[in-house]
């Protein structure tokens, strides 16, 4: 090989030795960008959640510890008041709407942020909003777990959120007759999994089209926790999610 060649194939090996560091420079660019995407996505819907989270516990805050003690108020002294046989049966009617009011803002106050869910966890919230929809609800959900795990205050109320928003999708659009949810640790992750032999939809299609409000809550929230969804679902065979949260 004569000079002539060699310095070709030197002029040849730099450009392709430069070629491949811009090359590899950009897709780490490009990786490094993603990843940062990412990571301010989370973040932003994170800032959300959070921010709703809040919202609601004082929210309920406010409707347990000012609204309800004032009503109570007013019961009594109604009840306190002197009347005629005529004004009494106004009187206990009175009496029986704010009891009826006092109620209703107990149950709002609770679905706002759970007492039991920061009293006792996420697995008896659950099973007290299950129990809480026995009477009035025609689907027969079922509950089951292996062991409680200790969960952190945002994973505990996002998994918490997961459950409900499920169960509400089942109840309003599934048509099914059952719902079963388990909580099972395994590997070093908490496995959620529910499945209900409703009519199921294409879930392909839906994920497309991103027309379920439902579905992108509860991917988002899946994910704030490090974890992944998995759905199976086909036109009148039901529905199952599977999501899995890393405990580490």
């Amino acid at each position: 090989m004569d000079a002539h060649q060699t310095s070709i194939y030197s002029a040849i090996l730099i450009v392709s030795i430069i070629g491949g560091s811009i090359l590899i420079f950009f897709i780490i660019s490009m990786l490094l960008q993603h990843r940062r995407n990412i990571a301010l996505y989370r973040s932003k819907i994170q800032a959300e959640i959070t921010t709703l989270e809040n919202e609601r516990t004082r929210v309920s805050a406010d409707l347990h510890d000012e609204l309800g003690p004032l009503l109570f108020t007013i019961k009594f002294k109604l009840s306190s008041i002197e009347t005629n046989t005529e004004d009494q049966k106004a009187l206990e009617d009175a009496n029986t709407h704010l009891d009826d009011i006092i109620q209703r803002i107990r149950e709002i106050s609770n679905d706002l942020m759970p007492g039991t869910l920061l009293r006792k966890g996420v697995y008896f919230a659950i099973e007290e909003f299950i129990d809480g929809l026995a009477k009035a609800s025609q689907v027969h959900i079922t509950f089951t777990y292996d062991t409680i795990v200790e969960l952190p205050k945002e994973k505990a109320i996002n998994l918490y959120r997961i459950a409900q928003e499920i169960i509400h999708n089942t109840l309003k659009h599934a048509k099914a007759s059952s719902l079963h949810i388990e909580l099972n640790a395994m590997d070093s992750k908490l496995i959620f999994t529910s499945h209900d032999d409703g009519t199921g939809f294409d879930y392909s299609t839906e994920r497309k089209e991103n027309t379920g409000l439902g579905l992108r809550n509860l991917l988002s929230r899946a994910e704030l926790m490090g974890g992944n969804m998995y759905v199976e679902s086909k036109p009148g065979e039901g529905t199952t999610y599977t999501i899995e949260i890393p405990l580490l």
